[in-house]
């Protein structure tokens, strides 16, 4: 450190310190840094679990669906002759897999008791490439079996919420019946159909919207279920970045020659959501940010007492050689110090009752309406890293004004000063 610093940091030093020369900050001091900490660590834990909201429902969104959907425009929401499509959609340049799939809507229902609806979606975990979705790997990694049933029925997995309300477990038949494909008999009366299905397990995502509603299929099992034939309902498509899946989407359906083919990317279908938390994470950050800024006032009221407290030894130091820029330097020094310390702790404790948040679970949300049964914390450094820097850069500026006035004190008037 230069010596004409070392002279600024030594004098700024005893300024923070009580009058009686005791080590320990004095009162106002403290309170000073303690409105920077408060402020910080509102600000990292806030900004961590608007950012742990977000990750987390992407996460659990994408272990569940493709990063594309292509399906046809029209009422049959059916894709023939899907093979050619197939192939033709490998040949796009960030696809990294693609296989068929069948959704429909469902209702389930064992003997004698209530029905339930749901959503079944059929797929092939043996198409060839990687795995779409988690499901289709935990069933490669032989979680569940596909295979033939002990009932000779097809086999279903449902969602633990959707197993648990049914009391299904493996080995369990079930009826489903089918939304889609109802047909109007000889009588005039709609019949839906109906297959029998063997549970075979149960799978928990961390979704409630998803563990209660959804259940998984062959894709065979399906399309007969919905009467689709040798068709699907569309394409699952996988790329080797999820944020890069809208303008994929867009080449897919290029390649494809545009209509009747339709590319939705998982953005898309969430983009009102995702928007929301975004939203709602910048106006806490704006909103939390003001205690920061309350904080530097009390920053400057500390400074502007300790101007008019050492009103008389500034006189005395400008007398003997002190320069203004040197004197308005150490009230500077004063103000970065206290917002350097205040940020510290605050960004300290911040990651410490985030983690306890985390680690424990400890903010409980009705899962029918977020999806997700808490809210995960997740800190991001690049957002930690803002946050430190916009508070020290605001206890920066609350220094400007006590320093300049520090700096433009008369050596004799501030002598006489009482």
């Amino acid at each position: 450190m230069k010596k004409g610093f070392s002279l600024e940091w030594f004098i700024a030093r005893r300024y923070l310190s009580s009058r009686k020369g005791a080590r320990f900050l004095s009162l106002i001091t403290l309170i000073a840094i303690g409105g920077v900490t408060v402020g910080v660590m509102a600000l990292v834990v806030v900004t961590a679990v608007m950012s742990g909201l977000q990750n987390e429902l992407r996460n659990k969104y994408l272990g569940t669906n493709p990063h594309i959907w292509l399906t046809t425009y029209g009422e049959g929401m059916r894709l023939d002759a899907w093979q050619g499509t197939l192939a033709r959609v490998l040949e796009v340049d960030g696809v990294v897999s693609a296989a068929p799939f069948v959704e429909t809507a469902v209702a389930l229902r064992l003997p004698n008791a209530y029905a339930e609806a749901g959503l079944m979606r059929g797929i092939d975990p043996d198409a060839k490439g990687e795995a779409i979705t988690e499901i289709v790997t935990r069933i490669r990694n032989g979680e569940f079996s596909f295979g033939p049933t002990a009932s000779g029925y097809p086999p279903l997995v449902l969602g633990d919420g959707l197993a648990e309300k049914f009391q299904a477990y493996a080995g369990t038949v079930i009826d489903v019946i089918s939304l889609q494909g109802t047909e109007v008999n000889s009588l005039g009366i709609l019949q839906p159909p109906m297959r029998r299905f063997e549970v075979v397990g149960s799978f928990h995502t961390g979704m409630y919207d998803y563990d209660n509603r959804y259940m998984y299929t062959t894709l065979s099992a399906a399309q007969d279920l919905a009467r689709l034939g040798d068709a699907v309902t569309g394409l699952e498509i996988r790329t080797p970045d999820p944020n890069r899946a809208e303008p994929i989407a867009r080449d897919i359906e290029a390649h494809l020659g545009g209509f009747p083919y339709r590319g939705i990317d998982w953005m898309s279908l969430n983009k009102s959501l995702f928007q929301a938390l975004e939203l709602e994470k910048l106006a806490m950050a704006v909103i939390l940010l003001l205690i920061v800024v309350v904080a530097a006032f009390n920053i400057i009221s500390t400074l502007v007492m300790v101007v008019a407290d050492k009103t008389r030894e500034i006189g005395i130091l400008k007398s003997m050689g002190l320069t203004a820029r040197q004197v308005q330097r150490i009230f500077m020094i004063q103000g970065v110090v206290i917002g350097f310390v205040g940020a510290a702790i605050g960004a300290s404790g911040g990651l410490i009752l985030a983690w306890v948040l985390n680690r424990y679970q400890l903010i409980k949300i009705p899962g029918e309406v977020y999806f997700i049964p808490y809210l995960p914390v997740e800190v991001d450094p690049l957002e930690l890293t803002v946050v430190l820097l916009a508070s020290l850069l605001i206890s920066f500026l609350a220094t400007i004004y006590p320093a300049r006035k520090a700096a433009r004190l008369f050596p004799v008037e501030a002598i006489r000063h009482e």
